[in-house]
């Protein structure tokens, strides 16, 4: 989670508590969807059969809506995937 926007001067102390909120809002939010898109791809790495907008990172690796065979296949590396991140901090990703 970043929180740093709240420290400009130049913002007065109601657009501070703005930022403040905004940046702790957003951090938590990114949490869960990152843990909602590690159990997904645990227990359910299969796209739906419509289109869904704004789709987690992970979502194009999932298996072919009615790939039985491909799921049946694969499902113990896509969890094996998830089990050599480890913790899954960012230095784990490459990420800064």
């Amino acid at each position: 989670m970043v929180n740093d926007r709240h420290k400009p001067g130049y913002l007065n102390t109601i657009e501070k508590a703005n930022c403040a909120y905004c940046g702790y809002a957003n951090g938590v939010v990114a949490y869960a969807r990152e843990i909602l898109s590690r159990t997904e791809q645990y227990w359910c790495p299969i796209r739906h059969a419509q289109r869904v907008p704004h789709a987690h990172e992970r979502y194009p690796e999932f298996f072919p809506h009615g790939d039985a065979q491909g799921y049946q296949q694969g499902i113990g590396v896509k969890r094996a995937d998830l089990r050599r991140m480890g913790t899954g901090h960012s230095s784990d990703r490459g990420v800064d």
